[in-house]
Formats: C-alpha cells, structure tokens, sequence
C-alpha cells in the first residue's frame, strides 16, 4: 500500500475536501503512469515470446515488428510524458501571438503562425477560443490571444515560447524581394480558481470599446469589448469575443490572472537562477526557431538544433518533433 492509499483509507480524509480531491488526482495521476509502464513492459514480454518462438524455427518477423514498433511508440510518449511533471504543465493555455516591427510583413507573419498553432490544436483533438483578435489593416494580425483548452496544452506549448522568425520572397513586395519578419509567442497556463492570485481593484483600468470583426464589421454595436490594464505591472489584456460586456470582462480577468501567475513563476526562476550564478539573458531579439523559405527550404530550432526540411508539413502544425526535442533536452521535473 502506497503513502497515498494511506491517506485515502484515514476516517477524516473528506475533512478537507479540497485537500481530499487534490490526493485522488495526485494518485489518479500515479495510477495511470503505472499503467502506461505495465502496458510498456507487456509489449516487451510479447516481444520476448516471439523472439523464443523465431529461435524454435517460426516465421515470427512481421508480428515481432508490430510489437516492437507499438513498444516504441508507447515508450516515445511514456518518456515525454514524464518531462511534463511541472506545477502547471497539465492545464489549459492563453497563447498570444504578437507581431514584431515590419508593418504588413510580420503581421502576416504571425496570422501564418497563429494558423500553425491552430492546426497543430485540432489535430490533437484540443478545443480552441479566440479571446482576443486585432486584424492588420492590409492583411495579417496585430495581436491574437487563443485560450487553447485540452490535456496538459500548457506543458507543450511553453516550448513555443520566444520569438520565431521568417526569411521567405515577399509577397507584398513589388520588387520580390527577400524580407526577414519577426513575431513573438507566448503561453501562459490557466489559472484553476482556487490559486490565490490577488488583484486590487484600484490598480485596474479598465476600458470599453465595441469590438470589431475581420474587415472592420461590428461584432456588436454596443461597447462590449473590454481592455484591462494592471497599471502596477503595465500589463494589458483584451477581450472581444463575448457579445456580453459581462463575459467578456470574466475572461479578461482569467486572462489577467493567469499572466499574473506566471509572471511570479518567472519572477521566482530567475530569482533562483540568479542565486545560483546561472542567470541567462532574456532578450526579444533572441529567436527560438527560424523558418526559411528562400534560398532554401528549411525550420531549424536554435536552442535544440533540430532541422526539418518539410517547411510546408511544420506549418500545417506539425510541431511534435520540435516540441518533443525541445522538452527532452531539458531536466526532468523531478529532478528539481
């Protein structure tokens, strides 16, 4: 019987029921890497017995390819499942996407990107919201935020965080010239209402405007769109995408909540890298990823130096591979 199986079986566990739930899903959490390791070590039991049998002289390779090749693929996910084990890495995600200077170019540069992630969401069966769009008066986007809703989307996309950069032929410009655009990404995870985050009312500014949709067409012709500035931290989230001024305030306030949170998570690293000695710089112009699309075809990940040359494929939202090498490269969790 584990530590946990102890706790459930006590005859005052439902005394605190908020501490009673969090143990069931710490040990619900348990239980299924448990499951995932025996259905791991089962496949390679029947790959054992199918190697016994090819000893004995049976036409085995095909079945002993299909187990190993299933063995393979549970231990992938198994392994990368394991480096997902931080405070916030099971929860929902805030992506936000901003372009960088460049006017037109990096605008459409990051509706380019928004598309990649958008893709990359549906094909993991995750739920998507658009909180907040500001359309680029010519094409693109000035600004997106995205609630991306689905199992342990903030462990994955906390890979994507940084700046992502484009070298491609524009297609706005006359001369076909060759230009180079910027945008930023970010994640932030979704703050579960029972976090303490405290927000002084007296330090809101809060806003509203009517929201407009894609070519400057009303959403609503009332001021339901809401912006929200904390003017101690500077930070400003908006909101559009309720009709009602009331929801769309409720949003931007989780919105608020959650970059709060994890600004104090950031706070607190860089506090601790600090005391360590191992500080790094944190600049804009530092790029996580290029996408080159002329003179060559080519993404390159510059902190794992991962390269593909499927430009097309990693666009579509096929992102997986830079994720996944991304997050093996750093320390487990539990190690911390």
């Amino acid at each position: 019987m584990t530590r946990l199986d102890r706790e459930v079986g006590k005859e005052d566990f439902w005394q605190d029921n908020q501490v009673a739930q969090d143990i069931l899903q710490r040990r619900s959490q348990i239980a299924e890497k448990l499951q995932s390791f025996e259905n791991i070590t089962q496949q390679l039991s029947e790959a054992r017995i199918y190697l016994d049998l090819g000893d004995e002289g049976e036409s085995v390779e095909s079945d002993l390819a299909q187990v190993l090749d299933n063995a393979e693929r549970k231990l992938d996910r198994f392994e990368l499942e394991t480096m997902l084990g931080g405070e916030n890495d099971g929860a929902n995600a805030f992506l936000t996407i901003h372009p960088g200077a460049g006017g037109t170019e990096s605008q459409d540069w990051a509706a380019m990107l928004l598309r990649m992630y958008l893709r990359w969401a549906e094909g993991h069966g995750h739920r998507l919201e658009i909180v907040d769009e500001q359309l680029g008066e010519e094409a693109g986007i000035k600004s997106v935020t995205v609630r991306v809703i689905g199992e342990s989307v903030y462990g994955y996309l906390k890979a994507e965080n940084g700046v992502h950069r484009l070298v491609r032929i524009s297609p706005f410009d006359a001369s076909s010239r060759r230009h180079t655009s910027f945008a930023s990404v970010y994640a932030y995870p979704e703050v579960d209402d029972d976090i303490d985050i405290q927000i002084d009312e007296k330090d809101l500014r809060i806003d509203t405007y009517r929201s407009s949709g894609a070519g400057g067409q009303h959403v609503n012709v009332t001021d339901s769109a809401v912006r929200i500035t904390h003017l101690p931290t500077g930070i400003v989230v908006q909101c559009q995408n309720e009709r009602s001024q009331h929801r769309n305030r409720d949003m931007a306030m989780k919105v608020l909540r959650s970059r709060m949170y994890e600004r104090a998570l950031k706070e607190r690293e860089e506090l601790k890298e600090k005391e360590e000695g191992n500080k790094k710089e944190i600049a804009w112009g530092n790029q996580i990823r290029s996408y080159v699309l002329h003179p060559y075809r080519m993404v390159k990940d510059h902190r794992t130096r991962l390269e593909v040359g499927d430009v097309d494929r990693v666009l579509d939202g096929d992102l997986d591979l830079f994720i996944r090498e991304f997050l093996m490269s750093r320390p487990s969790p539990s190690s911390d």
